[in-house]
């Protein structure tokens, strides 16, 4: 009898609003939102995350006079807040994305496109080779828990229902996206060089010696060299996708908060 008391209007409506949230979180953060999660667990995960996290989750004001209106825009207020605070993270990896796409065209590699898992859409080798590393990493400094984590302190500091995007985020968001290009430009840009280069000597190899064969002899030199450039910056590269991913989530609690 005990059990049904508690569920009342009030507990009811703030649950719902809690398990948007964390669901949320299960669509749009990186690693969580991974396709090949069966939703089956993702939902269960999600409805666990709401009941661990319900004694930290304040009821939305005006609980009493709620109507069915401003309930789906209190819904879609988390939804929000999940896009949001989604987009920000999977800008660094779109950055890896990119410069991956740009590094198997130049290789030859453009048209040897496979399913991403994350996303579930076809990207080249290359850029699904680098994704899954970079991930490796996020898994490694606990990018999860911290993600968690985040979720926990936004019910202290934001309400249920009640986020809206301020001027703030938008501009670090637009900003973001610039970055996204700019680092994936230059992640990409040592084998870019390279190949350039390479395309130059092949270039006087063939004024001088007409009979240098440059598609059977070039295309491999200019995978092998890409492989080996690629194989001495990886490091360089989870270097930066680790600092950047870190800069981000420092920058969170900020801008939502």
């Amino acid at each position: 009898m005990e059990f049904v008391n508690y569920l009342g209007q009030n507990n009811v409506i703030t649950f719902f609003l809690l398990f948007v949230r964390t669901g949320a979180l299960m669509i749009f953060f990186p690693f969580f939102s991974h396709t090949q999660i069966p939703i089956i667990i993702k939902t269960a995960l999600a409805f666990m995350l709401s009941i661990f996290l319900f004694p930290l989750a304040s009821p939305p004001p005006n609980l009493a006079d709620l109507q069915i209106v401003y309930l789906v825009l209190e819904a879609l207020s988390e939804l929000m807040f999940g896009i949001c605070a989604g987009v920000l993270l999977m800008l660094v990896f779109g950055a890896l994305q990119l410069a991956g796409e740009q590094i198997s065209m130049i290789m030859g590699f453009s048209m040897a496109s496979v399913i991403d898992p994350q996303s579930g859409v076809n990207t080249p080798l290359i850029s699904n080779i680098l994704n899954f590393i970079v991930l490796l990493a996020f898994l490694l400094f606990d990018g999860h828990h911290i993600v968690l984590q985040f979720i926990a302190y936004s019910l202290e500091f934001i309400p249920l229902g009640g986020f809206y995007p301020d001027q703030n985020l938008v501009k670090y968001m637009a900003k973001g996206v610039m970055n996204l290009f700019l680092f994936g430009f230059i992640i990409s840009f040592p084998i870019l060089a390279l190949s350039l280069l390479a395309d130059l000597i092949f270039g006087m190899l063939m004024k001088t010696m007409p009979q240098f064969n440059l598609l059977v002899v070039g295309f491999p030199i200019k995978i092998a060299i890409a492989f080996m450039v690629l194989t001495a910056i990886i490091s360089a590269i989870i270097k930066l996708f680790t600092t950047l991913m870190m800069q981000v989530l420092n920058d969170m609690p900020g801008l939502f908060f």
